[in-house]
């Protein structure tokens, strides 16, 4: 079943009312934190895979503005991580770019609006992370690996059939899995910081507000 990462907007409220919908933007300050933990987490020796996928969905949502719906097209060939020898970095160098930076194409919106990102190195290290993590999800997976960048990291069950980890991951499941790192950082952090919210949407809003992402530049469609 199909679950949106928004809920229907309670009765009653309007653009005036005190509960009015959407939910305002959590603080810079309160979306960096959350940023700066999942980060950290997701590159520990210890570190989950769903910890590191989140840190992913953070960072490029960060960088780049882009919501569930737009994580959930871009393709493991849609990024560009940088040089992989000495010499290509000397030459990335040499126009004027940090080697350390890589690249991202997402497509934004239902008119799947074709941008190109810069990707910061901090979020290029967390994804060649999540490149290897990947290929470990699917190793059970009969052929090749999914395209798709965001994969499940459990075995899930559909209909009473087990489903394998390594599949490409819902809507849904991103919303959960949201859900499952807010309660977990509510219950750890609750005496001593405000509660994170449920939707992930406030969190992205202030990046996006705040002018931290990349707009990119648009790029011709490429017919897939």
């Amino acid at each position: 079943m199909h679950v949106d990462s928004t809920d229907p907007a309670p009765p009653g409220s309007g653009p005036g009312a005190p509960g009015r919908y959407p939910r305002p933007p959590v603080t810079l300050d309160e979306a960096e934190w959350v940023w700066r933990e999942l980060s950290v987490e997701a590159m520990r020796p210890d570190g989950k895979p769903e910890v590191v996928r989140l840190a992913v969905i953070a960072g490029l949502t960060r960088a780049t503005g882009a919501r569930y719906g737009d994580l959930l097209r871009v393709r493991a060939e849609d990024l560009e991580l940088g040089p992989d020898s000495e010499a290509a970095a000397r030459r990335v160098r040499a126009e004027g770019r940090d080697p350390g930076e890589g690249r991202v194409l997402v497509r934004h919106g239902k008119h799947r609006a074709l941008r190109e990102h810069r990707l910061p190195p901090e979020v290029v290290l967390l994804l060649r992370h999540w490149m290897v993590v990947r290929l470990e999800l699917a190793a059970e997976l009969e052929g090749s690996v999914p395209r798709a960048l965001l994969l499940t990291v459990h075995h899930t069950h559909d209909n009473g059939a087990t489903v394998s980890s390594g599949l490409p991951i819902t809507r849904q499941g991103l919303v959960l899995s949201w859900r499952r790192f807010v309660h977990r950082t509510n219950a750890r952090f609750g005496a001593v910081r405000p509660p994170l919210p449920t939707r992930f949407e406030q969190v992205r809003r202030a990046w996006v507000e705040a002018g931290v992402h990349d707009p990119g530049r648009e790029l011709a469609p490429t017919g897939d």
